[in-house]
Formats: structure tokens, sequence, C-alpha cells
């Protein structure tokens, strides 16, 4: 491969930091079985009240999720952990509602070079930054007061991890990202020293693992981590160990597992571990989605076109999911019946995205700017041109507007 900067840090970082994001878009505790009375893991990750609220985080139900992690880190103030899973809830909130939790919207590299900005509102950026001080300085405190505290320095690289998946996503800042990336993992290394049991901490250096090994020498030393090793196959077993063995991080080291599988075209792996978690999970629009996703860039066409279908057929069901982003699932449709050659009935579900109320401008104009690549090979040059229009607008987004522009002045005849 011909690499050229500056090309490489974009190519290269996004797949790592889009690693991180996916990992944390569906973050989850899986407890462990039978006797939890020696669990290597801090006290609070056994309770009911803990499992409750994640059982809710599972589910896309930040709002619920979020008044009971309150509730616990209140009666916790002094728990690093607690505030960790606010700020999780805080931050994947706000990142579902800016339409940033569909891996096909990052997965390439034109979504990092994209000149999309994401207007996140103040007062919850301020909250984000404060809860994620404050989880670093509580967890700080107690490594202060105990040097061989495991829970306080995985709860320190939680912290860590989740302020870096937002950071990368809202703000692409892929350097600070990276080297939070490299400090979480530091800090689930230091976990594990102080207890070998500790098996949740594999996954953050699971990550880093297959990560680093995705970066070329030269990147490495552009985001300030020349000296870190990294091999895939560790990772992947350093996941693979953490899924079966944690308390904390089975379902979100499965999830990094199946991104990363999908990094590599290890689509059949990625799509049974995938399909695993949406099993269990199966009101989580996330996790189902994920699997039509994968399905699609697997190469089956007609099969991601009946999973996208059946999202869309239990959406209709009162109840069923809570606060589906239907433009996902029906961009993905879109795109997969565009791959099969189905025109003009991508140019309906482009059409269907832009509809929906809950779609963030950004994708809207996304899916117009495609619906009217859809009617110009259809012939319809009239609707084109008004869908072109529509996502060259003045205000708002503007990362459609200069290919709009320019299939305003000549159709747009490729595929």
């Amino acid at each position: 491969m011909t690499l050229k900067f500056p090309k490489i840090p974009v190519n290269y970082v996004a797949k790592v930091t889009s690693a991180l994001i996916v990992l944390l878009v569906v973050q989850s505790v899986a407890f462990a079985q039978g006797d939890n009375s020696k669990a290597h893991t801090d006290p609070i990750n056994l309770t009911p009240a803990v499992r409750e609220a994640h059982e809710h985080f599972y589910n896309l139900d930040y709002d619920g999720a979020l008044t009971r992690f309150e509730a616990i880190q209140k009666a916790n103030p002094q728990s690093a952990i607690a505030t960790g899973y606010i700020l999780m809830t805080l931050i994947f909130r706000e990142l579902y509602r800016q339409d940033l939790l569909d891996t096909t919207y990052y997965a390439h590299d034109s979504f990092l070079t994209s000149k999309r900005s994401v207007p996140v509102p103040q007062p919850v950026r301020d909250r984000i930054e404060s809860l994620t001080n404050a989880a670093i300085a509580l967890a700080d405190q107690q490594i202060k007061s105990n040097p061989n505290d495991a829970n306080a320095y995985f709860a320190r690289g939680y912290a860590r991890g989740m302020h870096a998946s937002f950071i990368t996503l809202v703000d692409h800042s892929y350097v600070s990202a990276a080297r939070q990336g490299l400090a979480s993992r530091n800090d689930s290394e230091q976990a594990l020293k102080a207890d070998p049991g500790y098996v949740d901490a594999k996954m953050a250096i699971g990550i880093q693992q297959f990560a680093v090994a995705s970066l070329p020498r030269f990147v490495r030393i552009l985001v300030g981590i020349a000296g870190v090793g990294g091999n895939k196959e560790k990772g992947l077993d350093l996941l693979r160990e953490s899924a079966a063995h944690g308390i904390v991080t089975p379902i979100e080291s499965r999830t990094a597992l199946s991104l990363f599988l999908r990094h590599d075209a290890r689509y059949p792996e990625a799509i049974v571990v995938q399909k695993g978690l949406a099993d269990q999970y199966p009101r989580d629009y996330l996790f189902r989605l994920e699997v039509a996703n994968l399905t699609k860039d697997s190469g089956n066409g007609p099969g991601a076109i009946a999973s996208y279908r059946a999202i869309l057929a239990d959406a209709q069901k009162p109840g069923y999911f809570i606060e589906p982003r239907l433009h996902m699932a029906y961009f993905g449709l879109a795109d997969t019946q565009r791959g099969q050659n189905q025109i003009a009935e991508a140019a309906q579900n482009y059409l269907q995205v832009a509809a929906q109320p809950t779609c963030s401008e950004w994708i809207r104009r996304r899916a117009q700017l495609n619906a009217g690549e859809m009617f110009d090979l259809l012939h319809n040059r009239e609707e084109a041109i008004r869908q072109y229009k529509l996502a060259s607008q003045g205000g708002g987004d503007q990362s459609q507007t200069d290919t709009a522009l320019r299939y305003l002045k000549t159709p747009y005849a490729g595929k």
C-alpha cells in the first residue's frame, strides 16, 4: 500500500478511534454467574441497582439509565466507577442524538474528512468534562491512598476511554483520543498488576493491542505513541478472554471483537459475534442495526435487505424499541438496494431517511444528495435537481454542498 501524508493519519487513526467508539457505543455490564463473593471487581458492580441501570442502557433507554445511575452515584459519592457510569450515559445519549452511533457513518474515511460539525449543547459538553475530571480525581485520590487499588485503576481507565470516544466523534481530536486510549491501557495494565484476576482490565489492553498493530510506525510517531507495541491476534485473544470471564465487560468486549473482525473483513466471524449480542438484547436497536450493517458489508445484499426490513417492522410494534432513529435503518436499506441495482427502491428509501423527524441535518442532506443521484439514474432530472437544491441549501450543515452543486450543473452518471 502506498501511504501519503496527510492521508495516513486520517485513514489509520480512524480505524483506531472508530474501534474505540463502537466499543463504547454498546457499553454493557454482564455479571458472573454463581458465587460473586470473590469477584475481581468493584462491589458496586454486583448490586441489583447497577445491573438494573445497565439493562436500561442496553435497551437504549438513556434517560432511564441516567436517572438510576445518578441515584447510585448520590448514594456512593466517592465511587469513581459510579461517576463513570453517569459519564458513559451522557456521552452516548448525546452521540445517539447526533446520529453518531451507527458504524456505517464512521467506518470509512469519508466520515473523517467530511465538513460536518457536531453542535453539542454547551451545558452537555460542560457536564461531560466535569464528570470526566471528577471520576479521574476520585480514582487519583484512591490510588494515592492505595497504590494497589485495582478498582481505582480500572475506573480511571474507564473514564479516560469514555472521554476519548467523545472527543473523537464530536471534535475529531484524534491525537488526544489516541493518547487517552493509551492512558486507558496503562491503567488497565496497572489494575492487572495489582490483581491478576481482574479480567475486565484485559479489554482495554486488547483494544490497544489490535489498534496499535493496525498503525504504521510513522503514524504512531505522529500521535505520540511510537514506543507502544501491538499484536492483532493477541488483542483478539484478550477480548475473547474478557468476553468469556469478565464481570463488567463481556458484552462490550464482544462488541469490540465484532468491530475488529469487521475491520479485517472477517465478516462471518463478526456476524456470529454480533448476532449473539442482538439475540441477547433483541430490543437494542443498535445491536440489531449492526447485524444488518455487517451483513451488507459481507456482500450479502438480499440478507441485509431482509435484516433492515425486519428492524423497520419491529419498530412498528408499540414500545418494542425505545426512540429508534429509523433513518439509520432506512439509510442502510437504501445503500444496500443501491448496491443491488434496485435504483427506484433506493431512491424512495433515501427520501424516507430525509422524512424522519429524528433525522439529523447532516444525514438528511446526505440522503437528499443520494436521492438526487438515484433520480438522475432514473432520468427524473426535475426531482434530482430538487433534491440537490435541498442538499446544498444555505445555513446549517454544508458537508454535501460542493457535490450537490456539481450535480446541479452536470447530472450524476455513476452508480
